[in-house]
């Protein structure tokens, strides 16, 4: 999906060619021999004295390279990160989230809790309700997708701010995954703005060059957290990973340059609420019931009549088209007959204005 003639409508990744008003994005890395040997096991100097002064001049985050790990992308991080979370802790994650979080719970046999994200509260479970999730649970540990992959919806200002304070008061953890931080309507947000001394905490933030600097392929993300916690990850990456490639890492850092980046977060930012606001009017003719927040590259929504998201992707695969089942992101995995099964996510992210009306076309006919 994604080659020429086909719709990936499935598919989360961003455009990879220039946005309007944004940045060029690289076409080549220069590198020296040296490039050429093994990287250091929580990131090289360049990409990690980057990662900082990102969020510290945007976030003033007050970190430093010891808090930064490389990862070869955002889920190797938060895999990690669950793989060596101590026992005791016990995992609260929303009814309706990220696809590969259900695999990886299931594969590390961690126990989990379910804080309602579902038609009732608008797929929008606010930070009351994730504390009343947590009650009666020792050792609460959230993993919170911001803005929310499938749903788009997003928590800002001082609903972020409570739902961190909240974590940090009351001695609970939290990994924040901000894979599509730069994908909010709201401008782009992180929980390390509400974070006075990550050390003090056991607070993890994940993020990446996959979404909002539109280069997927170079396999680049990172965790931030305490020293204590990279610490392990040091020891994880030297035994499990060999680091991540020295001419990724390169690359990377130049695109987080500060002047770039600031274009590259109002560039995606235009771009992709443009996308979200136009699909969304066209859906909502076409009847399909949105519950979309305002984050993200995604539609959540419900399909009108009884047609379920695997029927609709039968009709669909004969366009060479496809949308993601809305039961794949259902963390109770009930099934195509169940809570979720008539809805569908639909990505914007690779798709281009001179699309939009063909894009149209083909999902009208497939709801007759």
């Amino acid at each position: 999906m994604g080659e020429a003639g086909t719709h990936p409508w499935a598919q989360g990744f961003p455009v990879t060619t220039q946005l309007p008003n944004g940045p060029e994005l690289p076409t080549k890395v220069e590198f020296g021999s040296l490039d050429l040997k093994y990287p250091q096991a929580t990131g090289n100097p360049e990409l990690l004295e980057a990662i900082v002064k990102y969020y510290n001049n945007f976030y003033e985050a007050n970190i430093t390279t010891e808090n930064v790990c490389v990862f070869a992308g955002g889920r190797p991080g938060i895999f990690a990160s669950i793989a060596f979370l101590p026992r005791e802790f016990e995992i609260l994650i929303e009814e309706t989230e990220y696809t590969p979080y259900f695999d990886l719970l299931r594969l590390l046999d961690r126990k989990y809790h379910i804080i309602p994200s579902n038609e009732a509260n608008g797929f929008a479970p606010t930070p009351d309700d994730c504390h009343k999730a947590a009650m009666g649970i020792k050792q609460p540990f959230f993993i919170k997708s911001n803005p929310c992959n499938p749903t788009g919806h997003v928590l800002n200002g001082e609903k972020l701010k409570s739902f961190v304070e909240g974590v940090i008061e009351r001695g609970e953890a939290a990994l924040f995954d901000e894979a599509y931080e730069f994908f909010n309507a709201a401008g782009a947000e992180s929980a390390l703005r509400y974070v006075p001394n990550i050390d003090d905490t056991n607070l993890l933030v994940v993020g990446a060059a996959t979404k909002g600097l539109q280069v997927p392929g170079m396999r680049t993300g990172w965790v931030i957290a305490a020293k204590e916690t990279i610490e392990i990850f040091r020891n994880f990456s030297s035994i499990a990973m060999g680091g991540v490639s020295r001419p990724s890492q390169i690359c990377v850092a130049e695109m987080l340059k500060i002047d770039r980046v600031e274009r590259a977060r109002e560039a995606v930012k235009e771009f992709y609420d443009d996308q979200r606001s136009w699909y969304g009017e066209k859906f909502t003719e076409l009847g399909i019931k949105l519950f979309t927040g305002e984050g993200g590259f995604y539609h959540w929504g419900k399909l009108p009549g009884v047609l379920t998201a695997n029927d609709f992707n039968e009709r669909l695969f004969k366009h060479k088209a496809a949308i993601l089942p809305g039961h794949l992101c259902d963390m109770y995995r009930r099934g195509n007959d169940g809570e979720m099964g008539r809805f569908i996510r639909f990505s914007f992210g690779p798709l281009l204005k001179e699309t939009r009306e063909e894009s149209i076309r083909i999902i009208s006919d497939c709801l007759k």
